[in-house]
This record gives structure tokens, sequence and C-alpha cells, in this order.
């Protein structure tokens, strides 16, 4: 009689078959996340520092080099919003800060290319006033921003010259904060203010707030001027951008076009310098890969270049 033979064990479920190795699933795409685009916070609580003039032609170099570029004017003055000429009519941003409107639904182009702008709002002058007894006020801009779309690489804020609750919401919205400087004495003077300041919205709303760089604006031939340069080098290191704005009537007549300078005037000293100021801030962000910017020619041993002709 033939030996039955002995039953073999079953495989059990789930097991992987040793000739065919088990494929891979594939790995779910994650989903672009809201609010990834670079923040910076242009501030100064000194007025007159430059920090609109900087917004408007940073954001132009910025979008000449590739970059997609907001600009959010929260300057109750609109400057920004004018040297872009776009109307800034209505309640808009006041809406934002009460809960009533969403950020996405300001935004309106320019004619920057790659520039984006939400524009500014003259009711923005009463915001703490229309937010007395609300909690958490500093943190609206911060959450609106969060709910935006990552359609952009960077997102300037042009801040008003104060230490009020629409620069101290930006600063506790921003990863970054750019700080010009007019190289004179007394803006010199107000920079240890500002230090303690970012100490505070540290210490209190936002621990990973830093300083992406510090630049020297108004450069020009005097000795005041260079002293002041050296000063904020000093005191800041390597925190203080290579480029420095020279002193150039362009640029205030570029404002007064409606234009940032690098359409006014692509071949002048100021389309130069914020170039190769948006040349470094590509690099210190390392955001994209940029057209390497024109540096202008020792910028601390200005003594006058000729501006382009009309």
């Amino acid at each position: 009689m033939k030996p039955k033979e002995p039953k073999q064990p079953k495989e059990p479920k789930g097991s992987v078959d040793p000739v065919k190795p088990a494929q891979p699933k594939e790995p779910a795409q994650p989903e672009e996340p809201k609010g990834s685009m670079r923040r910076l916070a242009v501030w100064n609580q000194k007025g007159g520092t430059c920090k609109t003039t900087t917004v408007v032609n940073l954001a132009a170099a910025l979008g000449e080099g590739g970059a997609r570029v907001l600009v959010v004017d929260l300057d109750p003055q609109g400057d920004a919003s004018d040297s872009f000429g776009v109307p800034w009519e209505g309640k808009g941003l006041l809406d934002v800060f009460q809960g009533e409107r969403e950020l996405a639904s300001l935004v309106q182009s320019t004619s920057a290319p790659g520039v984006d702008l939400i524009p500014s709002s003259q009711f923005l002058v009463g915001l703490e006033r229309s937010l007395a007894g609300e909690v958490a006020t500093e943190t609206i801009l911060r959450r609106a921003l969060d709910a935006l779309p990552a359609r952009w690489d960077v997102v300037l804020l042009d801040c008003p010259p104060s230490v009020s609750l629409l620069p101290i919401s930006a600063l506790a919205a921003c990863s970054e904060v750019v700080v010009p400087v007019f190289t004179q004495f007394l803006p010199l003077k107000g920079v240890a203010a500002l230090l303690r300041t970012l100490d505070k919205v540290r210490a209190a709303l936002n621990p990973g707030l830093r300083i992406v760089g510090v630049l020297a604006c108004v450069v020009d031939g005097t000795r005041l001027s260079r002293e002041v340069t050296e000063k904020l080098r000093t005191r800041f290191a390597s925190e203080v951008f290579r480029t420095v704005v020279r002193k150039s009537t362009r640029l205030a007549e570029a404002a007064s076009h409606k234009m940032p300078v690098t359409l006014y005037d692509p071949e002048g000293n100021g389309a130069a310098d914020y170039r190769a100021l948006a040349g470094e801030l590509f690099e210190r962000l390392d955001i994209a890969k940029p057209t390497k910017p024109k540096q202008p020619k020792d910028p601390l041993g200005y003594k006058g270049s000729k501006e382009s002709k009309r």
C-alpha cells in the first residue's frame, strides 16, 4: 500500500511568493502645502529708510529673475500700491483682519513681470480700534497668509514705520525680515531700538524670526554715508547685504511714474543695485537660480556716477 504524502502546510495569508518579489506601492504624492512661500517683512520702525522703495524695486528685480512674487502693502499710506499704479479704494485688507474676506480675493496683477500685489486700504488707520476686544489679533495676518494658495515663491510685506499692530502682525507672520537703513546718523541710532523690538516679537510670537539682511540705502560719496555703512558691517557682519543702494533720483522718479525702476530706467544705477540685491536674496533664500545680475562697481567708492539718459 502506497503511503500517503504528508499534507503541505497552507501558505499563510499575506505571504509573498519567493519567486516574484512584491511590487512596491506607488508612494502617495504629498499635497502642495499652503502658506509655504518665503515670507519677508521689509521693516524699520523709523520712517524714511527706503522700505517701500526696496519692496517695490526688489519685487520687480526678483520677478525679472524668474521668481513669482506677491507684495502685501500694509502701510495705510499705500505708497507701494501707488508705486505700482494699482488702485486701493475700499476696506480691502481691513475686511481680512475682521475675518470677513479671504486674502486671495484681493490679489491684483502689476505691470512688473512675475509680481502680484495686495493693495493697501486707508481703513487700516483704524485697525486697532476696530479689533479692540478681539483675541490673538497679532496672528490674524499669519493665519490669512497660511490660507493663501502656494502660487508664489516670495511674499514681501511692506510695513508702516511704527511698532503698531500692523508691523507686529507682519513680523509674527514672516520667517525673515529685511532691514533697510538710510546711511545717516539718526537712522543708525534707531537700529538698537529695532533689535529690541525683534527680540520681543521672537519671545512672544515668532521664535524663528531672523534678519535675512540689512540693506544700506542712499549711499553716496560723503564721509558720513561711508562711515555708517562700515558701522553696519561691523555690527551685523555677514547679515549686511554686500549690495548697497546708491543715491539715485531715478528711484523717486520711477515711483512718480507708477512703475518700478527696472521698467522706468532699466540701465540706471537704481535698477542695477536692486538686481544685484535680488541676486543676493536668491542665494540667501535658495529659492531659484536666477540670471546673474550686474553688480555695481565699488559702491562704497561711489563718486556720483552718471545716471542713464532719459
